[in-house]
């Protein structure tokens, strides 16, 4: 298994810690030359993939991560903020340190901590024992698995997923503890490759042998770090004999759900016993009901802690699960398979579903039958510019009636976004592209300003692209971007934009059946061999066919049209979009928040992979506001999202001096009242949106009179 590795800096002296999955490295820089030995990293408390001893004095670190100090056993003492100074006697301490490789610097000694506004240096004293850990976020497949399609091939292929979490102990409810699992590749045997066995945690689930089933247990064998046997009946077993049918009825996907929630929400709870003994809302508000020994379950093995965790009622654990990130639904052929390990890296919930079980057509959906000439049929075109003959300003040059692609509509689920993953495009559910997923793991990651593209093709749109201009891409001062914008160009000029590496482009002005509109004829992007585009909104008319073809090239993520949008509804998609993609929202949620809100959010679709952000939140959390005025006081209400820096199973602490409780991210956090002053104050931490009944506001520039 390959593992972060410890190596001499090329330049100056001191350690790289390379992580060779992520492709990521991280500069320890010291005063002088220093050797490096391999050690045990069991003298950590987190589990670590690595770890050597450093004859170092002092260490300096490139940046100002965020950091903790504990002590021996675990307590934390202290965060290391922008300007900190910080001495500990002597003692052990470790430094947890949030770099782009989850490192720990442990200490036998003395220690002194010191940042300014750009680096930060660990200051050990004579005689110190300085050993460093390196823990892999290990976000991207560490190895491929080859399987056919047969389910029991497929039930040995998912066991090996469990190979990928770091621990299993309660911890592995904290996203940088679960590792991304193994790719699958079809082939024409079972081929696992050394050291994917699944953890011994005496955890088996028994499966009849379908791809449906076993599609839909894959995520809670991955947490559990269960072996997938064949079975009659489906059910939970352990190695002490307990059993825990899967079969009830409610029926074995809901049974799947609420073991997977439920046992995810007590990990929680537990590991408060743990390395991290924060205070946690979730825990304060359960525990008086629970009728459970905490601190005993967290020494437990794992199988007895789920035995003990299927106990619980779901009724009552179910008002504090943390809000789902997905609900997959997922075409039960060998076709999905290569799909499967990023559904559950995401611990999303998985439904098998065959297209013409949710089935649908346009009519039913209330949107136009879409143009032929989509799917191969020749052009309509309409009046230039793309006016309707009732005068309505809309984004399309295309028109028509005839055949059309095959639609499916998922059923509503409770979980932030939903997708569909197998043939047909999907109403109220984004669009999973395995393209997607393999781009995102191509692309090398870059230390750049975040650049954007706007390209304006047509001048009627102009108010489009000077709000997102001049007002929102850019504005955080913390988070640099590099900003160009190109009005009414050419095909070759939109060629070029489209080949040149770029982070995300907006597109505005219209899309047909031959491509983009330029100022010289249509541009095709089926036409092109590779794209450097990473993500993309294609505000314009019937952009789906256009924005799958940016991905097939080469795009990670995109948000396209389904059919004709008006323009007015267009325009405010496009400045709500952009404002929310600017301030950290991954590309799927901030799609959910704006559409609520707009009477063209019907008409766009995420494709891809929506967990893209193409920049950091601010607090790493993505948050939005609900504010309410309340005589002299304001009711607020924060709810939180998951993004990759911050994935379900994060805590996260508000900003306002009188709370001192943790919560666990994505979710609403319960109501506080407060003052103006302390409304500003929590407004001033980072741009972030807020919303007014259907409107949406900014934190930095709400008008307090319009509440």
């Amino acid at each position: 298994m390959l593992r972060p590795s410890f190596e001499p800096l090329v330049v100056g002296t001191g350690v790289a810690v390379v992580d060779p999955i992520e492709r990521h490295r991280y500069a320890l820089s010291t005063p002088n030359p220093v050797s490096t030995k391999p050690i045990d990293g069991a003298r950590f408390r987190a589990p670590v993939d690595a770890a050597v001893a450093v004859d170092a004095r002092e260490i300096a670190l490139p940046s100002v991560p965020i950091a903790h100090v504990t002590d021996d056993s675990g307590t934390i003492l202290t965060e290391i903020e922008h300007f900190a100074y910080e001495e500990f006697p002597t003692g052990v301490h470790t430094v947890e340190l949030s770099a782009p490789i989850k490192l720990y610097v442990r200490v036998e000694g003395t220690l002194t901590v010191a940042a300014n506004a750009e680096r930060m240096r660990l200051h050990f004293g004579d005689g110190s024992d300085v050993s460093v850990g390196a823990r892999s976020h290990h976000e991207r497949p560490a190895t491929t698995v080859t399987t056919t399609g047969e389910p029991r091939d497929v039930m040995r292929a998912v066991s090996t997923f469990a190979s990928a979490l770091k621990t299993t102990s309660p911890e592995r409810s904290y996203p940088t503890l679960r590792g991304h699992p193994p790719a699958l590749a079809p082939g024409d045997a079972l081929r696992i490759p050394e050291g994917l066995e699944p953890p011994a945690t005496g955890v088996e689930i028994a499966l009849p042998p379908d791809l449906g089933a076993v599609y839909a247990a894959a995520p809670l064998a991955y947490y559990l770090g269960a072996t997938l046997v064949p079975g009659e009946r489906p059910a939970i077993r352990t190695d002490r004999g307990f059993e825990h049918p899967l079969d009830s009825d409610r029926g074995f996907e809901s049974e799947l759900k609420r073991v997977l929630e439920g046992t995810f929400l007590l990990d929680c709870l537990v590991r408060t016993e743990g390395l991290t003994p924060v205070d946690l809302h979730e825990r304060r508000a359960l525990e008086p009901e629970l009728d459970l020994d905490l601190a005993a379950l967290y020494d437990r093995s794992l199988a007895a802690r789920l035995e003990t965790y299927l106990d619980v009622p779901f009724d009552l654990l179910e008002p504090h699960v943390p809000d789902w990130k997905r609900t997959a639904y997922v075409e039960p052929v060998s076709a999905s398979l290569e799909t499967l390990p990023y559904l559950v890296d995401d611990l999303a919930l998985i439904r098998a579903r065959r297209p013409a079980e949710i089935a649908t057509t346009p009519d039913e959906m209330g949107l136009p039958t879409p143009p032929p000439s989509l799917f191969g049929a020749s052009a309509h075109e309409v009046g230039e510019g793309g006016h309707t003959d009732d005068g309505d300003a809309t984004r399309s040059i295309a028109d028509g009636a005839g055949e059309s692609s095959r639609y499916v509509r998922p059923e509503p689920t409770d979980s932030l976004e939903a997708t569909w993953v197998g043939e047909g495009i999907p109403f109220g559910a984004s669009k999973s592209l395995l393209a997607a997923h393999r781009n995102r793991f191509d692309r090398e990651p870059s230390t750049e300003d975040i650049a954007v593209t706007v390209v304006c093709n047509d001048a009627e749109m102009g108010e489009e692209r000077r709000t997102v201009v001049e007002e929102v891409y850019g504005s955080r001062e913390e988070v640099p971007f590099e900003v160009a914008v190109h009005r009414d160009t050419t095909t070759d000029e939109l060629r070029d934009l489209l080949a040149a590496r770029t982070d995300f482009l907006h597109y505005i002005g219209h899309v047909d059946d031959e491509g983009f509109e330029c100022a010289d004829g249509r541009l095709d992007v089926r036409a092109l061999d590779a794209v450097g585009v990473d993500a993309f909104l294609l505000n314009a008319c019937w952009s789906y066919w256009q924005g799958v073809a940016l991905i097939e090239r080469g795009a990670i993520a995109g948000i396209t049209t389904l059919t004709d949008v008006i323009n007015v509804g267009a325009i405010g998609m496009g400045k709500t979009l952009s404002r929310l993609l600017n301030a950290g929202f991954p590309m799927g949620i901030a799609l959910e928040i704006a559409a609520e809100r707009s009477i063209v959010g019907d008409e766009y679709i995420a494709i891809g992979e929506e967990n893209l952000s193409i920049a950091q939140a601010g607090g790493t959390i993505p948050q939005l506001y609900e504010l309410e005025r309340s005589g002299d006081e304001f009711k607020v209400e924060i709810r939180t999202y998951p993004a990759v820096t911050a994935d379900i199973g994060s805590i996260y602490i508000p900003t306002i001096k009188r709370n001192d409780e943790y919560y666990l991210a994505s979710g609403k956090i319960p109501r506080f009242i407060l003052s103006r002053k302390e409304v500003e104050q929590l407004f001033m931490a980072d741009e972030a949106p807020i919303r007014l009944g259907r409107k949406i506001r900014w934190s930095g520039r709400i008008d307090f009179d319009e509440v």
